[in-house]
């Protein structure tokens, strides 16, 4: 087991790598940013170390100064966390050639999956079902693209292969706009992601968002942690996160959750990841692998007792899975609600001081968050300011855990989100489960017209 891990990322993030660290012995050095001097985890830290100032470019995206800080503070392993370099095989490459450890999946591995076309590839060969699309990126032959088109069946939905985090996509219902829009997505994707390249696929109606959590050792051993519904999603960004999906039959789970142990095994995967899926009319269509451990991994963790975290530290040790799909079992629900430093309606970004912070409690109540009272929360970086994580025996009683969770929630000095899913988890259609991925936007349409 390693003796230090750094952690190269910020928020309740950090401060989650550090708990699983001490749990295991290990010493974690928390890099931070100017902006994060005064944060929890930097002052709880065994070493700390500032790598720049606020901006991310010059902090937590500065692979020299990450790196650099393992090297004086005697580091034997990276954890990226989520976001920033997580998945970046580039520094997943520079840590491994610097000597240190990557806890996370292969350079090749990011590669491969981090781009959408040859991940979807990857995905055919080992049996994963994909949505009905192009076979690889567009061809520049205008013809071509309206045949490939008509094959597929409009409407249909352009994707940047290198995209991510609901940016780079455009749905086209009509021939006559399909040739605009693909140019648009390819101008996009290289002024965002640096790689014009764009594929195509059937633009689903109404699915559901369902990802299967997973996590493999070294030896080819590899099982899945259930699904998770992360339908409720504004701008593909997502805003509840619930374990199990509810509605779907357990049948359906195990096939799709064994094809992605599969595939895992195939591609030779190490570490946790989430395969992301499309749901609708009883099929799974993949749409992409998030090769890191997600924001919302507590509900798994929840209805599996596996601390994902610290499977990941120990797998990137070298240590076998110490458990088999066998020995998972799943119990209870549980139910996510991010709580972000921002307008509940008009979603406008709302940093500053918390000039009160009283967290919630009682059975089955879980808060990942990084935050205190006269804690800064800065201008530069994501919303997200804590997890609120309710778990009960049965999904009615995890929600009434989170409304009396959200309730006993107290954050002064900024506005967050917390009123939005006080709504949410009184709303009728969210009661009954198995909502689809444009009901949020709908339902905030109808609430005000004039806001999205």
């Amino acid at each position: 087991m390693f003796k230090k891990i750094l952690v190269a990322n910020r928020g309740e993030i950090a401060l989650r790598i550090q708990r699983a660290c001490r749990e295991l012995g290990i010493k974690a050095v928390m890099v931070y940013s100017e902006a994060d001097r005064d944060a929890k985890y930097v002052k709880l830290a065994d070493e700390a170390v500032c790598i720049g100032p606020a901006p991310s470019p010059l902090s937590y995206l500065n692979m020299p100064a990450i790196i650099s800080a393992a090297e004086v503070t005697d580091a034997e392993a990276i954890h990226p966390g989520y976001g920033f370099l997580a998945e970046n095989a580039d520094f997943a490459e520079r840590v491994e050639k610097s000597g240190f450890t990557f806890i996370g999946p292969t350079p090749e591995n990011i590669r491969i999956m981090g781009d959408k076309v040859s991940a979807k590839q990857a995905m055919i060969k080992a049996g994963v079902p994909c949505v009905p699309g192009s076979d690889g990126e567009l061809p520049d032959d205008p013809a071509l693209i309206k045949r490939i088109a008509k094959t597929i069946g409009y409407p249909v939905i352009i994707k940047a292969s290198g995209g991510g985090g609901g940016r780079g996509m455009r749905v086209v219902h009509t021939e006559a706009a399909l040739i605009n829009a693909v140019q648009m997505t390819k101008a996009e994707a290289a002024a965002a992601f640096g790689n014009p390249a764009v594929y195509m696929e059937k633009y689903l109606q109404n699915p559901r968002h369902v990802e299967i959590q997973v996590i493999a050792d070294t030896f080819k051993n590899a099982v899945y942690l259930g699904e998770r519904d992360c339908s409720m999603q504004r701008r593909h960004q997502k805003v509840i996160e619930e374990a199990p999906a509810p509605g779907i039959p357990r049948k359906l789970i195990e096939r799709i959750g064994d094809r992605c142990v599969a595939a895992c095994k195939k591609i030779g995967y190490r570490g946790a990841g989430t395969f992301e899926f499309l749901y609708e009319n009883g099929e799974f269509y993949f749409i992409e692998m998030n090769t890191r451990v997600q924001v919302e991994h507590p509900i798994s963790e929840l209805i599996t007792g596996v601390d994902i975290v610290r499977t990941q530290i120990m797998v990137a040790a070298g240590e076998k899975l110490p458990f088999t799909q066998r020995q998972i079992e799943f119990k209870g629900h549980a139910i996510e609600c991010r709580v972000n430093a921002e307008d509940p309606y008009k979603f406008t970004p709302s940093p500053g001081r918390i000039t009160m912070w009283h967290a919630p409690g009682g059975p089955g109540v879980r808060v990942d968050s990084h935050v205190y009272n006269n804690y800064f929360v800065p201008p530069n970086y994501d919303s997200m300011i804590g997890k609120v994580i309710t778990y009960g025996d049965t999904r009615e009683q995890a929600i009434a855990r989170m409304r009396t969770a959200l309730l006993e929630t107290v954050v002064e000095g900024i506005s967050t989100n917390i009123p939005l899913h006080q709504d949410l988890m009184v709303d009728a259609k969210f009661l009954e489960g198995g909502t689809n991925i444009h009901y949020l936007e709908e339902w905030l349409t109808r609430r005000n017209p004039t806001k999205r």
